[in-house]
């Protein structure tokens, strides 16, 4: 894993310290698994995510099978972590 730091100025290291749960992935994304009680209670979750997202015009990979959600958080056209993936992630936890 590269230290996302190095060529952007962000400590991805530091940004994720206040954050709970969420985790580098290998392919450098913030991520995050979520469980529910079932299937009805994630998919809910996914639409408050949704339209969290879409206000934000920052949009997770996710998937979900049945009562788990995994969210992953990575600015596409930085091709890194920016301040808006923390802030995005931050909004998700407080749902």
């Amino acid at each position: 894993m590269t230290d996302q730091g190095s060529q952007t100025g962000f400590n991805a290291q530091a940004a994720l310290a206040g954050l709970d749960g969420w985790q580098i992935n290998d392919s450098g994304a913030m991520e995050k698994s979520f469980k529910f009680k079932d299937f009805s209670h994630a998919f809910a979750f996914m639409t408050r995510v949704a339209l969290v997202a879409e206000k934000a015009g920052h949009h997770p990979d996710w998937s979900n099978s049945y009562n788990r959600v995994v969210i992953a958080l990575k600015t596409h056209d930085k091709a890194s972590l920016t301040q808006k993936d923390v802030d995005l992630a931050t909004a998700i936890d407080a749902l």
